[in-house]
């Protein structure tokens, strides 16, 4: 799962909020420019590596604690600096040195989409009510809002869903519906751009997920909402990879062609083998 929503991560990565290039390149044939951003083509951003942090802390089996997960989010930064976090969090990576550090100067009223991008790996626990749990500790530390748990919490059971066989694809959405209830109806179809609300990005993901059978037409659907398009993909693509119902044929080329540094393809891969041997027989 995580090599797939790092794809979504990094092709999302050269269209979000660009929508130009949208028009001209979502087509799946390569890693493409953002018009202004600094990430370079092939390259995952923050999405991606909170992923492999909160996968880090659950492969580990250290206590599921907020001081725990921080010092892994600062750990991750700290010896792989990446773009694409938002500019203030950023700075405050820079900053911070460890979790103690992290919890201690965090203001996290936050109701954006950063805990629900990097919630895809918790769907692997068990159960629905120890996704739930685990979900809500770790986004409550940047994202303690109704709305920013909420998000989080329904990507985690995104993944979830398909990892444990819990239904059809088509009822997905009622799933989420029942187990993530609010002001926001995770089966009601996303329309329009989708900005930087994590609910957005999640209900999107959910959408595009619903419609889709296979992973090109699924990846090139979510570019196509507009707005904050590469967390759209990196939730979908993340949960979809487990889904039996969608075909799983993702262009090699932008599996060969992402990042390959010490914390890239190999490293991800290497990652979501262990993850595996915590999954169901």
């Amino acid at each position: 799962m995580l090599l797939e929503l790092a794809v979504g991560d990094a092709y999302g990565a050269g269209f979000e909020y660009a929508r130009d290039n949208i028009t001209q390149f979502n087509d799946l044939s390569r890693y493409v420019k953002h018009p202004t951003h600094h990430i370079l083509p092939s390259c995952y951003t923050d999405d991606t590596q909170m992923s492999l942090a909160i996968a880090e802390v659950i492969i580990s089996g250290v206590e599921w604690t907020p001081l725990n997960l921080a010092n892994q989010f600062v750990a991750a930064f700290k010896r792989d600096p990446h773009e694409g976090y938002a500019g203030s969090f950023h700075e405050f990576l820079q900053q911070v040195q460890d979790g103690v550090e992290f919890l201690a100067k965090i203001v996290p009223n936050s109701d954006k989409s950063g805990a629900a991008m990097r919630a895809i790996p918790i769907g692997i626990f068990s159960t629905i009510e120890e996704v739930v749990e685990q979900c809500t500790v770790q986004a409550a530390i940047t994202h303690n809002t109704p709305d920013g748990i909420r998000a989080a919490v329904t990507a985690a059971l995104m993944s979830h869903y398909f990892i444990y066989h819990l239904g059809p694809k088509v009822e997905l959405g009622k799933f989420l519906d029942q187990h993530v209830p609010g002001s926001h109806l995770w089966s009601k179809p996303y329309v329009g751009k989708v900005k930087s609300k994590g609910w957005m990005s999640v209900q999107a993901a959910v959408t595009a997920v619903m419609r889709n059978n296979s992973m090109c037409d699924l990846l090139k659907d979510c570019i196509a909402f507009t707005g904050d398009v590469d967390t759209v993909a990196t939730i979908a693509l993340g949960a979809a990879c487990n889904c039996q119902e969608i075909t799983q044929d993702l262009p090699v080329h932008l599996i060969d062609t992402l990042e390959n540094g010490p914390y890239g393809k190999e490293y991800i891969m290497s990652l979501d083998a262990k993850l595996a041997k915590l999954y169901p027989q």
